[in-house]
C-alpha cells in the first residue's frame, strides 16, 4: 500500500474507534455527504481523503483555522505556504472548492464517545481536531482540543494497542519527571490528565507557546537545551561491557533474534561492545526523538513536545546524533543510507560540544545506530508499513560495515 492509501484506510479506522457504536461515522470523497443525520459532528479532511492530514472541527471558522495553524511545525516553506492558503480560503469561507472531503459522526444521546469522556476529564466541553500521521507501529489517535475561540486548550493521546499504551504510560511519567527537573533552557507540557477509556490509555497535556515569535537555531542553542537534558538527572562514568546500558540494550536485543534482521543486529552489537569492553563512556538522560517537527525556537527557549521515547543512562550524544539523522532523512531528503554514512562521518563534530572525545564519538554512534535499530525492530515498524521499517536497506549494512571497520 501507499502512504496515500495507508492515510485512508487509517481516517477509515480512527473515528469508529474514538466514536464507537451506537455513534454512526460517515465519510466521502466529495462534499455531498448526507447530512441528514441528526446531531453530528462534522470534520474537514485536509487536504483531502487520500492525502489525510488532519481532521478539522468543520462547524466552526475559528476553530477550522485554529486547527490548521496548530497542528504541525512545517519544516519548509512549501508547507508553511500550503499551511497559510488553507487558513486563507476557511477565512474566506472558500474552503468548500479547496478541502472538499467531509467525515460526519452521528452521535446518540447518552453514547458513549471520546468527547464525551474528555469532557468528564477536564470538565468542559471541547472541539476535537484530530491528527493523521504516516504508517507507522506507534502511530496513535493525537487530538488537539479547542475552545469555541479556536484557541488550542490541550493535547490528547490515546494507546490503543500494547505498543502506543506503553508509549503514552512512558511520556506520562517522562513528563512528571521533567516537570521537577528545573530545567530552563528547555521548556516541556505539563501533564493536565490521565485516565482509561474503553481499555485505552490517554493522555492530555497542556500547550505550548507555539505562537510566540521564533528564533533561529544556533548550533549552540540546541547543543546547550541537549546538555542541559542530558544533565539534569546526573551523568554518571563506567565501562560499556559492563554497565547498565549494555545490559539493559543486550535484554531489549535478545527477543529480536528470531528474525534475521535481529540476528544481525545483535551479533554487530556484541561484536561491537566485545572489541570495546573496557572503553569508559558518560551516560546521561536523553528526549529520544529530538528532531525539527518536534521543537520550536522562541527568544526564551526550546519549546519541545513528544517525549515518550525519554530515558536515562544512555550514552551522552544521543539526541545530538538522533537530530542530526532523522533531520537528513526526513526535512533535507537525503537517502537514508546515505544519511547513516553521512552521521557516522560526522559524529566526532556533532558530539565535540558535548565533552565526547574524538575517539569515543564513532562507538558513540555506533551504539545510538545499534539502539535505534532495536527500537525499530522492537516496534515492529516494517510490519506497519513504516517508512524506514526495512532496516536492510539501509541502517543495518551501513551498521554492520562500521561495526567491522571499527574492529580493526
Amino acid at each position: 500500500m501507499s502512504d496515500g492509501e495507508r492515510r485512508a484506510a487509517y481516517l477509515r479506522q480512527v473515528l469508529p474507534l474514538l466514536y464507537p457504536r451506537p455513534c454512526l461515522v460517515a465519510t466521502s470523497e466529495s462534499s455531498t455527504v448526507d447530512a441528514s443525520m441528526p446531531r453530528y459532528r462534522e470534520f474537514m479532511v485536509v487536504p483531502d481523503a487520500r492525502r489525510a492530514r488532519l481532521l478539522a472541527p468543520a462547524g466552526s471558522t475559528r476553530q477550522t483555522v485554529g486547527a490548521v495553524r496548530r497542528y504541525s511545525e512545517p519544516q519548509s516553506l512549501t508547507a508553511k505556504l500550503k499551511r497559510k492558503a488553507v487558513v486563507a480560503a476557511v477565512r474566506s469561507g472558500t474552503a468548500g472548492l479547496l478541502l472538499r472531503d467531509r467525515a460526519r459522526v452521528h452521535v446518540p444521546d447518552g453514547a458513549d464517545h471520546i468527547e464525551r469522556y474528555l469532557a468528564g476529564l477536564l470538565g468542559r466541553d471541547l472541539a476535537p481536531s484530530i491528527h493523521i500521521g504516516p504508517a507507522r507501529a506507534n502511530r496513535k489517535p493525537v487530538l488537539q482540543l479547542l475552545d469555541e475561540s479556536g484557541g488550542t486548550v490541550a493535547f490528547a493521546k490515546l494507546g490503543i494497542n500494547e505498543l502506543t499504551r506503553d508509549l503514552v504510560r512512558a511520556e506520562s511519567m517522562a513528563l512528571l519527571t521533567v516537570a521537577d527537573a528545573g530545567l530552563r533552557k528547555v521548556l516541556a507540557p505539563r501533564v493536565l490528565a490521565t485516565g482509561t477509556w474503553r481499555g485505552h490509555r490517554v493522555l492530555v497535556t497542556s500547550t505550548l507557546p507555539i505562537e510566540a515569535p521564533r528564533v533561529a537555531l544556533s548550533p549552540g542553542k540546541l547543543s546547550g537545551a541537549m546538555r542541559e537534558v542530558l544533565a539534569a538527572w546526573g551523568i554518571r562514568r563506567e565501562p560499556l561491557g559492563t554497565g547498565n546500558y549494555w545490559s539493559g540494550l543486550r535484554a531489549r536485543l535478545a527477543p529480536l533474534t528470531e528474525t534475521d534482521d535481529g540476528r544481525v543486529l545483535a551479533t554487530a552489537a556484541r561484536e561491537l561492545v566485545g572489541a570495546h569492553h573496557e572503553v569508559t563512556l558518560r551516560y546521561g538522560a536523553w528526549h529520544g526523538d529530538w528532531t525539527p517537527w518536534n521543537m520550536a525556537v522562541i527568544a526564551d527557549g526550546l519549546l519541545l513536545w513528544d517525549w515518550e521515547r525519554f530515558g536515562l543512562g544512555v550514552p551522552v550524544g544521543f539526541d545530538a546524533l538522533h537530530y542530526d539523522l532523522q533531520a537528513a532523512i526526513v526535512r533535507d531528503g537525503m537517502p537514508p543510507r546515505a544519511a547513516v554514512v553521512r552521521t557516522l562521518a560526522s559524529a566526532s563534530d556533532l558530539l565535540s560540544d558535548f565533552g565526547v572525545t574524538e575517539d569515543a564519538a564513532c562507538l558513540t554512534a555506533l551504539l545510538y545506530l545499534t539502539d535505534l535499530a532495536a527500537r525499530y525492530l522492537s516496534d515492529k515498524q516494517a510490519e506497519a508499513g513504516a517508512r524506514l521499517g526495512a532496516l536492510g536497506s539501509w541502517l543495518l549494512p551501513e551498521l554492520v560495515a562500521a561495526v567491522a571497520a571499527a574492529k580493526e
